[in-house]
């Protein structure tokens, strides 16, 4: 494919060659715009860390309509970067290094008036420094951290970094104590929501035609998918603190995989038995396709697999969104998945591991606390309880997830007027 004029203005991130751009914010009647720029877009194989970047955008462009967007994507593949470009026609995309010297990303920085550092669980400080060395206000939206990151060796220099930030929202009650505990200062130290609840990016005609294929009818099936101690990628190994996709799971990590499993088929089993309906096992992450099969329906009693459809490719974030539109109840261990589901106003259970990470907490910060079980705490027949009573009072569920969505977009609505002071400044 050629390079197109537009795709090397999203690439290289050059001041001269935007402003020159025929309808694009810099050329809008002449008026020099604010920018502010999202370092966003952690993963392409994982569509909660997809949902980050829509989402968080559509809550600047909601609250900050008068400010021009640079995404500083991590990682995008075409579909992905199809879908942002079509949903906000005029953001820019850079991508590169941050030690590239007077590179595309450094540039993009450099005639930015915020930095913002969105969703997500990495504990990396290079930005903080940098933003400080050429004094550009810079802050955190939606962050969960563990606790080593005010912990151990380095501690007082990334509480300090901290410290500098113009604001910090944190996505879990857990994370905002961790910090406040450390002696964070910041002029504002806040719960803010994960930035994938503001995800409202759609793809209609490829989720019916999902539905259609599996012989699926709006609100008579649920989801679900278990996440195991698999690696993310084959020969890869987490590099984190806390290593949560090991190359090589230890056999006590095969057992919790395989003893989780379990309860998620006695809960299709009961549920299948109790209404009828179906059960999808749908993707959150790539890598757990495999592992879903193996741990969840190759072991399902014959009688039951005939009721459950697992998906056998994987899908954007669009999709399925459009898709959970129609499911009756998301269930996950993973966390975004269910946060997709209340976006588009369909209740959900978040059968959490804290192991994973603080972020666990964030539906118990937005009242949704009897939604979200710990998993290795809760039987079976405990978490069908949960999924019946959702089901006997379905209006009074989506009234639930109204009511969370609410609190949800006042305190979007805090952290994006952060934002705007900061800019404004």
């Amino acid at each position: 494919m050629n390079t197109t004029r537009r795709q090397f203005i999203r690439t290289s991130g050059l001041a001269l060659g935007a402003a020159a751009l025929p309808g694009s914010a810099f050329a809008q009647e002449g008026a020099v715009k604010k920018t502010v720029l999202l370092q966003c877009g952690w993963a392409v194989k994982n569509i909660g860390d997809v949902g980050h970047t829509p989402g968080t955008l559509r809550f600047m462009e909601q609250h900050l309509p008068d400010t021009h967007f640079i995404l500083w994507a991590a990682n995008v593949n075409q579909p992905v970067e199809d879908m942002l470009m079509k949903r906000f026609p005029k953001l820019e995309i850079v991508r590169g290094s941050l030690t590239q010297k007077d590179g595309p990303v450094q540039q993009a920085i450099a005639r930015s008036d915020f930095f913002l550092r969105g969703p997500g669980m990495g504990q990396p400080t290079d930005f903080m420094k940098y933003c400080n060395k050429i004094r550009k206000p810079w802050g955190l939206q939606g962050q969960s951290y563990f606790d080593t990151m005010v912990k151990g060796q380095g501690a007082e220099e990334r509480i300090a970094l901290l410290s500098s930030a113009a604001f910090i929202y944190c996505r879990d009650s857990k994370t905002l104590q961790v910090l406040k505990d450390a002696g964070v200062k910041t002029p504002v130290l806040e719960f803010g929501p994960d930035g994938c609840f503001g995800v409202d990016v759609r793809d209609e005609e490829k989720a019916l035609a999902r539905l259609k294929k599996h012989g699926l009818e709006d609100k008579k099936f649920i989801t679900l998918q278990l996440r195991t101690h698999s690696p993310t990628s084959p020969g890869v190994d987490d590099t984190r603190p806390q290593k949560l996709n090991p190359l090589h799971p230890t056999p006590e990590m095969i057992a919790d995989d395989t003893r989780r499993a379990k309860v998620y088929q006695d809960l299709i089993a009961m549920w299948v038995k109790e209404t009828g309906y179906k059960v999808v096992i749908a993707p959150e992450v790539y890598k757990e396709m495999e592992y879903n099969i193996k741990f969840i329906y190759d072991t399902l009693p014959d009688n039951l697999k005939p009721h459950v459809v697992n998906f056998d490719e994987f899908w954007n974030v669009d999709e399925a969104c459009s898709f959970y539109r129609r499911a009756h109840t998301v269930i996950c261990h993973e966390p975004h998945t269910p946060i997709m589901a209340l976006a588009v106003g369909t209740p959900m259970m978040h059968t959490f591991s804290e192991f994973h990470s603080p972020k666990c907490w964030m539906f118990k910060d937005i009242g949704l606390e009897e939604w979200a079980p710990e998993f290795d705490r809760t039987p079976a027949e405990k978490m069908f309880e949960i999924l019946m009573g959702i089901h006997k009072d379905y209006a009074g569920a989506e009234a639930k997830v109204k009511k969370a969505m609410a609190y949800v977009e006042e305190r979007a609505a805090a952290c994006m007027s952060s934002v705007k002071k900061a800019i404004q400044a």
